[in-house]
């Protein structure tokens, strides 16, 4: 049941590529709540999603930006801004892809030219997203600016790969930028370091299942799936959470201050 509580703000929300994106669940739910927003993604996800089915059913104006082209995200700010009235209340980044993933490139033998393409899409375009709306003077006083990350930031998870290294980048860039913009005009910035959720992207990292299944039993509450973190954003969003800021909030069911479990203990102990 939708409360209102983004009710005359004005957002972006970028990296909504299909349903399964907690983008596209962030943007249902802002509109449900009461806001006004732009959506855009970068020109190659935009063919491979369906982007503009979701713009139709928010009401929404879509705006192609390369997140790693400065030009193009200028102009994404500039004309946000237009289109929406004003500067931006909030802001999502929900950008993230390697190369190096994709193509099952371990992390003792990366491709270092991908290496830097993962970095700039991954983690550089957080900076480079928020450099260009404070320089074009498109962040509102108090608005709030939320990116999706994961606890292989913070360890080991081999699979993962060199997104690790993007993640750990990103949540450094939240509170670089969070301390510069929250003097500046007492704007937030946060990462939420959510879940195993069973995205497109998500779902193309080689043992993802494991990951899933591994997560879910260590977790108190479980995996925390794409509309909890669509909730979570937007309370993050919202006025109530004006003095929150350069935090990493861990939405995951508790895996991250979870050590062991019965569950877990019991594939080790069994038949002794």
């Amino acid at each position: 049941m939708a409360n209102g509580i983004l009710k005359g703000k004005r957002g972006i929300i970028t990296g909504a590529l299909n349903d399964m994106s907690i983008a596209w669940k962030v943007a249902e739910l802002a509109h449900a709540e009461g806001a006004t927003f732009v959506l855009s993604n970068a020109p190659v996800a935009m063919r491979m999603g369906e982007i503009n089915k979701l713009a139709e059913t928010t009401g929404s104006m879509v705006i192609p930006a390369d997140a790693t082209n400065d030009a193009d995200l200028e102009k994404l700010f500039a004309e946000a801004t237009a289109k929406l009235g004003g500067p931006v209340d909030f802001l999502l980044h929900s950008i993230g892809m390697s190369p190096n993933v994709r193509k099952g490139r371990k992390y003792d033998d990366l491709n270092y030219e991908w290496y830097k393409q993962t970095l700039d899409v991954s983690a550089m375009s957080f900076h480079r997203m928020l450099q260009a709306a404070h320089k074009g003077n498109a962040l509102a006083e108090g608005a709030s600016v939320v990116a999706l990350t994961y606890i292989a930031a913070q360890r080991v998870f081999p699979d993962y790969g060199d997104m690790a290294d993007a993640k750990a980048l990103l949540e450094s860039i939240g509170r670089g930028w969070g301390y510069r913009l929250g003097k500046d005009k007492k704007v937030r910035v946060n990462t939420v370091s959510q879940s195993p959720t069973m995205t497109t992207a998500g779902s193309g990292i080689k043992g993802f299942d494991g990951f899933f299944g591994f997560a879910q039993e260590m977790s108190p509450l479980g995996n925390a799936p794409a509309d909890a973190c669509a909730n979570f954003c937007l309370a993050l969003f919202s006025d109530y959470t004006r003095y929150v800021t350069m935090q990493n909030l861990y939405h995951d069911g508790g895996f991250s201050s979870t050590g062991v479990t019965p569950d877990i203990m019991a594939k080790f102990t069994s038949g002794q």
